[in-house]
């Protein structure tokens, strides 16, 4: 049986990837060294494409981690002295809050209601607070704050740090770079790959106040650490070895999107999500959990089901169509419906036509 993943990550490969999964293996890439000359092609190919898709200005550069989970890590020890500021309104961006907490940052606390989100329009941050974190898209709820509220914080607090965790959301979300410093994501959602990269976004102000804290002994100096990850990106390397195949199928991937166009990707991304939350609101046994519309995620679809989720789950997975169960607490309740760019609009209909015809 064919089964389609409409899991929130890993989730369905990307309709191209077997393809460049093939012709990776037929040209050893898995097995070239992360110094050669062919590898420093792939790795600059990959950053361009990218570059290219998201629109980047410059002064901003792009580094690769094991995963989007590493670079909270990173982003505590090289770019806050003392004090940050994190939005928290699921379990991701809670564990980002966690980690600087954990590092022996003043890590202050602003949670919101699972299921609900920030009015950033209101919020007052602290004067000593040096970098602000949230997540544009928390995948454990499928909240997501709206990018012309981040803009606003932003120039409300122009000389804060500004760290966007967009590790569902991306490339379906537009930003305007120029209004942020930092931004991470994963490739195993909207991207369509195998889990085991993360990609870390940031600007010539992070660099700037790495090199600040380094110079008074407030700088983590790990084997990859930010300035570490930057002086081999700029030559089209990495620190340590990296995952070369996955950076060589986020080129040929991000290359697909871009023959496609982006404009239509979105386009697609937002039909699919409108044929989610018509289901929501008219099916009898679920209810969107974001129920406030402006913050409902476009890429992740979270329902609560009357009655406990598993048995629609089971009875969906018995046709190949897997959706994300409830994440942490809600698991058992919830399902989550993942609509990345590789989700045709067809599959998203029979989805939710599927869903319909189902008894549970």
């Amino acid at each position: 049986m064919n089964k389609i993943f409409f899991t929130p990550g890993p989730s369905a490969l990307y309709f191209t990837a077997e393809q460049h999964i093939k012709n990776a293996l037929k040209n050893n890439v898995a097995s070239i060294s992360h110094r050669s000359k062919q590898y420093i092609s792939i790795h600059e190919e990959t950053v361009n494409a990218l570059k290219e898709l998201l629109d980047l200005p410059e002064g901003y550069s792009i580094g690769f981690t094991s995963s989007a989970t590493e670079v909270w890590e990173r982003i505590s020890e090289n770019l806050i002295d003392q004090t940050s500021y994190h939005f928290v309104n699921g379990s991701f961006s809670e564990k980002f809050y966690q980690a600087a907490h954990d590092l022996g940052k003043n890590a202050i606390l602003n949670k919101a209601a699972y299921g609900s989100n920030h009015d950033l329009k209101n919020v007052e941050i602290p004067e000593e607070v040096e970098l602000i974190g949230l997540a544009q898209n928390e995948t454990s709820t499928g909240a997501m704050l709206p990018v012309a509220d981040i803009e606003g914080l932003r120039a409300k607090y122009p000389e804060k740090l500004l760290a966007i965790d967009s590790v569902s959301s991306l490339p379906v979300t537009r930003y305007d770079f120029s209004k942020l410093d930092t931004l991470y994501f994963s490739v195993q959602k909207c991207f369509g790959l195998p889990s085991g990269l993360g990609v870390w976004i940031y600007n010539e102000r992070c660099l700037e106040t790495a090199r600040r804290l380094k110079e008074v002994g407030k700088y983590h100096e790990t084997y990859n650490s930010l300035l570490s990850i930057d002086k081999f990106a700029q030559k089209n390397q990495t620190s340590c070895t990296p995952n070369v195949m996955n950076i060589y199928l986020l080129g040929k991937v991000v290359q697909d999107m871009l023959s496609k166009g982006i404009d239509q990707i979105r386009q697609e991304s937002a039909y699919k999500s409108a044929l989610i939350y018509n289901l929501f609101e008219n099916h009898e046994r679920l209810n969107a959990f974001v129920t406030e519309k402006k913050f409902r995620s476009t890429t992740i679809g979270v329902a609560e089901v009357q009655g406990g989720a598993e048995p629609l789950m089971s009875a969906l997975a018995d046709k190949g169509l897997l959706v994300g169960s409830g994440y942490s607490q809600f698991k058992g309740k919830h399902i989550r419906i993942a609509n990345f760019p590789t989700h045709s609009k067809e599959q998203m209909e029979l989805l939710v036509d599927t869903i319909n015809t189902i008894e549970f």
